[in-house]
């Protein structure tokens, strides 16, 4: 599992972006000693960002001819670079959450907070003694205290850090902040429980989509959409009423409407045959054709 690889740094806006234009260029970059000075980022925060673009599903590593690590764009990193490069849609922000979240690595204090933390109101330091606790028992190697702090810390700040009365030249705001998910205050720790339009359906079909593609599945149950790891009433902390709600409008979805069949004790959720990255696609362009004002 990985830790405290985002050198404390939280990923902030516009960084994303930075580092897809010059991955296309050179997909070795990150090892470009001038890379700091071409990026305007610090050293630390270059290597932050190594992190968090693999974390976020838009970059994923490999290895060349010469066994020299690469960092590839992925099909999900070029539809937000040529649809969403500033990540305004929540539905954006909502899937690079849905990213980190949904296994252990390479983000585990973000898959243990949304997956396994079932309290959603904690003082910080309560926070990370079960932080600590639950590492302890899933790692056969020490853990430093101080790398688990940091992973907290940088999570709260992810969803919380805005960009408020500072000079606009200093880029402080995270590009999750709109998801409105985690909350600070006086010590204590919020997890909102958020709504669909607040995630955003497009969001979570791709999560349904994704979830059919992973395990080879065709039908989840309500149940399992509000208790299982990596699905909505975890990833999003969604109430089961909110989720319900949600399938009902899926269901209406034009071109891959999802079958929600209710009986008396066990609503059923039939997912459609579907590509994640081609329904992706095609949300975009439409979303884009209606912020241009492209009719159909």
């Amino acid at each position: 599992m990985g830790y405290g690889q985002h050198q404390s740094f939280y990923l902030r806006d516009r960084w994303l972006n930075k580092a897809i234009k010059h991955l296309q260029r050179d997909n070795r970059f990150f090892y470009d000693k001038e890379a700091f000075e071409k990026m305007g980022l610090g050293k630390n925060m270059v290597q932050s960002l190594r992190y968090w673009v693999v974390a976020t599903g838009v970059v994923s590593e490999d290895y060349n001819e010469e066994r020299k690590k690469i960092y590839e764009i992925t099909p999900f990193g070029n539809i937000v670079f040529k649809y969403d490069k500033f990540i305004k849609f929540q539905d954006t922000a909502s899937i690079i959450h849905y990213h980190m979240c949904k296994e252990s690595e390479p983000s585990t204090a973000w898959f243990w907070f949304f997956n396994i933390l079932n309290e959603t109101i904690i003082s910080k330091d309560e926070l990370l003694e079960k932080f600590i606790a639950w590492v302890k028992e899933n790692e056969e190697k020490e853990i430093s205290t101080n790398s688990l702090k940091k992973d907290i810390e940088c999570l709260v700040k992810l969803y919380s850090a805005k960009q408020e009365n500072i000079d606009p030249e200093e880029v402080i705001q995270s590009p999750l902040n709109k998801l409105s998910l985690v909350s600070e205050k006086r010590g204590m720790v919020y997890k909102k429980s958020l709504s669909s339009k607040e995630v955003g359906l497009t969001a979570l079909m791709y999560v349904l989509l994704d979830f059919r593609r992973r395990f080879e599945i065709e039908n989840i149950t309500v149940d399992e959409l509000v208790t299982h790891e990596g699905l909505w009433g975890r990833v999003f902390n969604m109430a089961r009423s909110t989720i319900v709600d949600a399938l009902e409008q899926l269901s209406h979805h034009l071109k891959y409407p999802v079958k929600f069949t209710r009986t008396n004790n066990l609503d059923t959720i039939r997912i459609p045959e579907a590509d994640p990255l081609e329904f992706l696609f095609d949300e975009y362009v439409r979303k884009v054709e209606k912020c241009n004002g492209v009719k159909n």
